[in-house]
């Protein structure tokens, strides 16, 4: 089972720490509600002692509040976060798309750039997606990208730069990364870490029947991204949006 850590309000005889099974969207959670304390101290130990009531349950992976300062407490009881990095490379041309319109980009002529280690199921539907939405896509890759650049030709009559230069790399309007390029500048104008949990994430939202199910305050990536693997929700059902530019003038 997964585990949820949610704050409380304190109320007047209320206990620290509360434990109880609720649903999100029909997927079955094991919730740590743990009463705020204005003393970091006190808040600490409440944060550790719901961890090892979690972890006594079966509790393994945790959706955590938005901006959680208490990892180090939960990791001590061998709880983790749940991982993001799925969803992140699932919504990678989607991503593209958004982060080119908030900087003010050209989407469909814009050049983008994919770069990775392998040739995995992720990174070949990132590519096949961005092919069929952007007219330049280079693709970096260290072996297996010439099938790969036959079966777009035949089957959607698109083509990319394979092997492209750091130079073009560093060029592109878009970078896409499927692993670490300590090479590169990631000066692009949007540059996606796909194997980096702290990038932060667009905004994500759902349908209004499903948004309203979700409960308040749970980091959203998180949250998403486990309902998505346990089949909760479908890839089709979380919409991207843009962070809000500022106006002249404003910071």
């Amino acid at each position: 089972m997964v585990g949820i850590l949610t704050w409380a309000e304190p109320r007047k005889g209320q206990k620290g720490i509360r434990l109880e099974e609720r649903h999100i969207l029909r997927m079955r959670f094991l919730q740590a509600e743990v009463v705020k304390s204005p003393h970091a101290a006190v808040l600490r130990r409440r944060v550790l002692a719901a961890g090892k009531k979690l972890r006594k349950r079966g509790v393994t992976q945790m959706v955590l509040p938005e901006e959680f300062p208490f990892r180090e407490q939960l990791a001590k009881c061998g709880l983790r976060p749940v991982s993001t990095l799925s969803l992140r490379r699932c919504l990678a041309a989607d991503w593209v798309r958004t982060g080119l319109t908030e900087k003010g980009q050209p989407v469909a002529g814009a050049r983008v750039a994919v770069a990775a280690a392998a040739l995995t199921g992720e990174a070949v539907r990132t590519v096949t997606e961005l092919c069929l939405r952007h007219r330049y896509v280079l693709l970096d890759l260290p072996y297996g990208g010439e099938e790969l650049c036959r079966q777009l030709r035949r089957e959607y009559g698109v083509s990319l730069l394979l092997g492209p230069s750091k130079d073009q790399l560093e060029g592109a309007e878009a970078l896409v990364l499927f692993d670490p390029r300590t090479d590169l500048s990631l000066k692009n104008p949007v540059a996606l870490r796909l194997y980096d949990e702290e990038q932060a994430l667009p905004p994500l939202t759902l349908p209004p029947g499903l948004e309203e199910g979700l409960p308040e305050g749970a980091d959203r990536g998180q949250l998403l991204a486990v309902l998505r693997e346990a089949g909760a929700l479908k890839r089709e059902q979380i919409a991207l949006g843009t962070k809000k530019r500022p106006k002249d003038g404003e910071a």
